[in-house]
């Protein structure tokens, strides 16, 4: 009796255990994705060219001046560093661990928007043979003005609260650029052409809004289904200066 009993005890112990180390399910993969397209309508400024003959060393990175990117335009009226991203319905989720990098070359921000998740690693590169100031103007996180000469370690931060916030060099007047800064990994910007996508969506009802430095902010709602590829673009009014 007590080698039975003991054998029972053993089994249910060994049972136990089986379910302390039985593997977790898996997350689920979701794959349903919004796109579109941003383009404008009206007359967007005019860039003006960069005159970069004080710094000689970005200057000669460019053979052919670039212009100022707070509105960039490509074919067929269409928008580009416009961000786009999950405004409402999402899901919370945590910072991804990769870092963002924002890079100084040639005396101008690459890229000129950098999105990035609330609490997400960033670094700040120089890649030119001067010295930079960057100066970050958030109103919701701590604001801060650096020194970064030539060489010296990329400088390591991130941002706990969202918000859109404005770059600057102190040293060089017409290098400007945003951080943009969000409580959601699903989030896109457009390039040239004017397209984005958001992908890796969760079934549901979302609120998109597009952001653009120089036309604002419009939002609107999106329903998604399990696997469904939804398109959602946006129309802003451009004005001149």
């Amino acid at each position: 009796m007590r080698m039975m009993h003991f054998s029972a005890l053993a089994a249910v112990a060994l049972g136990v255990t089986a379910m302390r180390h039985r593997p977790a399910a898996p997350a689920p993969v979701f794959d349903a994705s919004i796109h579109g397209t941003v383009t404008f309508t009206g007359t967007p400024p005019k860039m003006r060219e960069i005159d970069m003959s004080k710094e000689p060393t970005c200057a000669a990175q460019h053979p052919t001046p670039i212009s100022f990117q707070t509105v960039v335009t490509g074919p067929d009226h269409t928008l580009a560093w416009v961000v786009v991203w999950v405004s409402k319905g999402d899901q919370v989720s945590d910072a991804p661990k990769e870092t963002a990098t924002f890079t100084q070359k040639g005396c101008e921000y690459l890229p000129h928007v950098l999105a990035m998740h609330t609490g997400q690693p960033l670094e700040i590169v120089n890649a030119d043979k001067t010295a930079h100031n960057i100066h970050p103007m958030p109103r919701l996180n701590p604001e801060w003005n650096k020194s970064q000469p030539p060489g010296a370690p990329a400088i390591q931060t991130s941002y706990a609260r969202p918000e859109f916030i404005a770059v600057k060099c102190n040293i060089h007047p017409w290098m400007h650029g945003y951080f943009a800064v969000l409580d959601t990994p699903h989030y896109g910007i457009t390039g040239p052409d004017g397209n984005y996508t958001i992908s890796g969506l969760a079934p549901g009802t979302y609120t998109l809004t597009a952001w653009q430095e120089h036309m604002g902010t419009q939002s609107q709602v999106v329903t998604v289904g399990a696997s469904g590829n939804v398109a959602a673009n946006f129309v802003f009014k451009a004005m001149p200066y």
